[in-house]
């Protein structure tokens, strides 16, 4: 219980230090581009008009930042239950961290309270769900595996679509709701060149999470074909509502690394098979 409880302690100071040092850092290197003499500075103005000073408003800012990093540093904490228990501890959590990031962007006077304090208290529940799915998928992922092991559930549906389902809320997020949202951060700031939905989400994003996702349902369940044309399919709508034909490449940029991953996933399966793994689950028939 002392290692435990050890453990987290030093989690929670990393989780603090990282929040307040990343939180300035951030700040210095975004406002430094707003400042009109070209002068940069760790504090918004806003912030040195409100509280006096600059050292007091960089004090706020470090306090607010660290504990913002604090209670991110908990969001695995959840998942050492189960059952209601995970579900309301999760709520909690997520509660805690929307309530610290509003008090780091209405503390540090990058935001007032209003509308686009509400959109950004929404992309952050868009991205904490999406993180606390991809792990809640994992595990259930694990107890249909276990059941199967007991004989209670059948073999492959085909083309495995059955098997795949769980990983559709996943998709639904990463392809419509997560582009929506990084190009609206990116028209609100103004930017002639759209960083987020134009560079980082099709050359970062999209390839990494259809990989991985790929990686974990192949070495779950093996190869299941429909799941790359699910990533295509689920985000070629937004090619067309939010960008133009000429970003139709963004749907191979996911589709091509999730069929990748998948076979990578399979792969490993069936070069480290578990002990005890039932002929349904394809150890010793391909998949």
């Amino acid at each position: 219980m002392r290692d435990i409880r050890k453990i987290w302690s030093i989690r929670l100071a990393a989780g603090a230090l990282l929040g307040a040092i990343l939180t300035t850092l951030l700040a210095w290197l975004l406002l430094s581009f707003g400042v009109s003499n070209g002068q940069s500075i760790p504090v918004s103005p806003a912030a040195v008009q409100f509280y006096g000073s600059a050292a007091l408003a960089l004090v706020v800012q470090l306090l607010l930042g660290g504990l913002f990093g604090a209670v991110v540093s908990l969001a695995t904490l959840p998942f050492a239950n189960e059952g209601k228990k995970l579900i309301l501890l999760s709520l909690v959590h997520w509660g805690a961290t929307v309530l610290c990031f509003s008090l780091l962007l209405t503390g540090c006077r990058w935001l007032d309270f209003g509308w686009d304090l509400l959109l950004w208290v929404a992309l952050l529940t868009l991205l904490y769900f999406l993180i606390w799915l991809g792990r809640w998928i994992g595990w259930y992922m694990e107890v249909i595996q276990l059941r199967e092991l007991l004989g209670l559930a059948a073999g492959p549906s085909p083309l495995k679509w059955r098997e795949t389902l769980p990983y559709l809320p996943f998709l639904l997020l990463v392809c419509n709701l997560l582009p929506a949202a990084l190009r609206w951060v990116d028209r609100t700031f103004v930017v002639d060149v759209p960083v987020l939905s134009g560079l980082l989400l099709p050359y970062l994003i999209l390839p990494v999470v259809g990989y991985l996702s790929g990686l974990s349902l192949g070495k779950r369940q093996g190869v299941c074909p429909l799941y790359p044309l699910a990533c295509f399919l689920f985000y070629l709508p937004m090619v067309y509502l939010i960008y133009n034909s000429s970003a139709l490449f963004h749907c191979f940029m996911i589709a091509l690394p999730a069929l990748a991953g998948n076979v990578m996933g399979w792969l490993y399966r069936r070069a480290f098979p578990r002990k005890n793994r039932t002929p349904s689950e394809g150890a010793d028939h391909g998949d």
